[in-house]
């Protein structure tokens, strides 16, 4: 019965990751394969090739970003955007939405923006519980004329799901900031703190 025991989680750490990983692929192929529908019928690849294979629409959102993005990086796609965010920015419920999530965008997808991507160890839900929280940036405004010393906005993502998670403001000084990759972080986190690290070393005591 041990034996049998051993092969049975054998097997389950063979297939799970095997089984998850092609389930989260054929998800994000199936759902890109839906940009397909802006082509016209006459176009589409199944219609012109006879049969179905998947993947299609994964190089065509990759042709549109790649066209989109080129557009917008010279002068005059640059006014176009600009033009078009002042045109939405006029729109009513719109606009609010717009904005934040191009804030938010900005932020995290832009060059010189430091959101994710710095990793740190913070006391949360309460002192003496440590977790990995990920730095988003700093308070500013409103928020930054009550705090007298330097703190961090930090967010705290949820295990094993860190899609969901908390948005707290920390005393930088109580924040630990780790050297490792914000991927092995994220592994860490979906893990449950299994996947440890290979480059998670503790620092040297100081003598």
């Amino acid at each position: 019965m041990s034996a049998l025991r051993k092969w049975l989680f054998a097997g389950l750490l063979v297939i799970v990751p095997l089984v998850i990983t092609l389930g989260v692929l054929n998800w994000i192929i199936g759902t890109l394969d839906q940009t397909l529908t802006i082509l016209p019928e006459a176009w589409h690849p199944d219609r012109l090739l006879g049969f179905h294979i998947p993947g299609f629409g994964v190089l065509l959102t990759l042709l549109i970003l790649l066209v989109v993005g080129a557009a917008a990086s010279n002068f005059i796609g640059r006014k176009l955007v600009s033009w078009g965010d002042a045109v939405v920015s006029r729109i009513p419920v719109v606009r609010s939405i717009y904005s934040s999530v191009k804030q938010v965008s900005d932020t995290v997808f832009s060059d010189s923006g430091n959101a994710f991507r710095t990793a740190v160890l913070v006391q949360w839900p309460r002192e003496g519980v440590w977790t990995v929280a990920f730095v988003t940036g700093s308070p500013s405004g409103e928020v930054a004329a009550y705090l007298r010393d330097e703190y961090l906005s930090v967010f705290v993502p949820t295990t094993p799901n860190p899609t969901g998670g908390y948005f707290v403001i920390v005393r930088k000084s109580d924040c630990i900031e780790l050297e490792m990759s914000v991927d092995a972080a994220l592994k860490y986190i979906v893990s449950m703190g299994v996947v440890t690290p290979p480059d998670l070393t503790a620092p040297a005591e100081s003598k």
